[in-house]
């Protein structure tokens, strides 16, 4: 099932991703593999066919990779594919009241009230909150007697919560940060895991492994953020007059519905926060973390990005995210080989047709961005780490639905301008200050659990490029 990272066509580095089998998984087999790494599910023949039909125990399952096909299910027909039971099983514990989750009229007044939070203009007032989360990293770091070895991977999930402290809860989350990032680890690691009562569709209310500890750490998730919020209520009721911090929470306690002036319940505000924290934490934070494992392989792309570095991070924050050009090619390029979201899925109301294939009412269609980015019918040479196909002009050729890095149609990523602009200013930053290399005997490989994250962490030593 493995596949070793190797030089590939032309010296360019073909990182590593588990070799698709032959033929499918046998149920037990393919069972054993979903609870282990469902990445490893993903037979030859899926990154082959544009669509292909898979029997499970109690439903048809259509495995969509054709962009007509994708734009038809997520665009044109939305409305007759709906979450699946299997997704909002892993999206109630804790988010059941968010965007992520709600569906018809309560998702549409959400969309709507949160839209302006993430517009551009505001998503371009946290530049500085962004620069200075990269700071107090590489101001830790530098302390460090080089060359110094720490795990990328958790100092990438520090940073990014590091980001949200400044940009979410600009007052301080008020525990242990330590802490907390460990408690979301574990909880976006338990509510990610797919096992035979699901695909059964054995009822949410058997007991699923995990369930009591998932109970626990929710509980100190809630706990924190209602402190936080009713802190931040009492500031905002108390003194109306005063100057309120310019984070996303005032936005979110402040934001009203435009269609009917209503603001969000407390069970919403939680529930979104929660979303922010997993689409702001855990998916940027391993974005960053991909794309610096990809960078310490390849030492020209390494060397364009600190060209770029160096030159664009000396002049004025306007404007910073959009002047990285090829740091943000190797961010993208870096989603298309591990996307945070590996794989997405509906349930057809409906009766349809998708391609060749007629779609009873209750089907599963999955569509995932971890095959769609590597599908031997949509991109050239796709298990090889390019970012040059995210530069002019090549961008311009990618079909629109082959790259789904933060989802497409009404239910796209709203966050995903600003997990972007993060990952870019961030990951220039630390390649303009340090030398980073990835220890020799380090093992690095994907694993899904809800999001992808190196299995193993990413071990590497760091170094100042100066001396003070």
């Amino acid at each position: 099932m493995l596949q070793r990272s190797e030089p590939g066509v032309e010296g360019l580095y073909c990182p590593p991703a588990p070799n698709p089998p032959r033929t499918r998984l046998r149920l037990l087999k393919l069972l054993a593999t979903l609870g282990r790494n469902p990445l490893e599910c993903w037979s030859a023949e899926f990154f082959q066919e544009p669509i292909a039909k898979v029997r499970l125990p109690l439903a048809d399952a259509f495995l969509v990779h054709d962009p007509a096909a994708i734009k038809h299910v997520l665009v044109d027909n939305a409305a007759n594919y709906r979450k699946d039971p299997i997704q909002r099983r892993i999206l109630a514990t804790g988010l059941a009241d968010g965007l992520l989750s709600v569906e018809g009229d309560r998702w549409e007044m959400q969309r709507r009230t949160l839209a302006p939070l993430f517009a551009r203009r505001t998503v371009a007032s946290f530049t500085s909150a962004m620069l200075s989360a990269a700071d107090l990293l590489t101001e830790r770091w530098s302390k460090l007697e080089p060359p110094a070895t720490v795990d990328v991977a958790a100092e990438m999930t520090l940073l990014t919560l590091n980001v949200l402290a400044l940009t979410l809860f600009s007052d301080g989350i008020g525990g242990d940060l330590d802490g907390f990032r460990a408690a979301m680890n574990s909880y976006f690691g338990t509510i990610g895991r797919i096992g035979a009562l699901d695909l059964f569709g054995v009822p949410d209310f058997v007991p699923r492994p995990g369930r009591r500890r998932l109970r626990q750490t929710l509980a100190y998730f809630e706990n924190v953020i209602d402190a936080i919020i009713e802190t931040r209520r009492h500031r905002l009721e108390t003194s109306p007059g005063a100057d309120a911090p310019a984070d996303l929470l005032t936005l979110l306690l402040r934001a009203l519905d435009p269609a009917t002036g209503r603001p969000m319940s407390s069970a919403e505000v939680r529930s979104n926060i929660l979303t922010f924290l997993s689409a702001g934490h855990e998916t940027t934070a391993n974005t960053l973390a991909w794309s610096a494992f990809l960078l310490s392989q390849s030492s020209d792309w390494r060397a364009r990005v600190r060209e770029e570095a160096d030159r664009e991070l000396m002049e004025a924050q306007p404007g910073l995210a959009e002047r990285l050009v090829v740091t943000r090619a190797v961010i993208e390029e870096a989603l298309r080989l591990y996307p945070p979201i590996a794989a997405l899925s509906r349930m057809s109301e409906g009766a349809d047709t998708l391609g060749t294939f007629h779609v009873r009412p209750r089907s599963l269609i999955v569509v995932a961005p971890y095959v769609l980015h590597r599908h031997r019918k949509l991109w050239e040479r796709p298990d090889v780490f390019d970012p040059a196909r995210f530069l002019p002009p090549s961008k311009g050729n990618i079909p629109r639905f082959a790259y789904l890095p933060f989802g497409t149609g009404p239910r796209t990523c709203i966050g995903s301008s600003f997990a972007l602009q993060e990952a870019t200013i961030i990951l220039a930053t630390l390649f303009h200050r340090f030398e980073m290399q990835l220890l020799p005997d380090a093992s690095v490989w994907p694993v899904q659990k809800i999001t992808l994250r190196p299995a193993n962490g990413l071990p590497m030593r760091v170094s100042p490029r100066w001396s003070n």
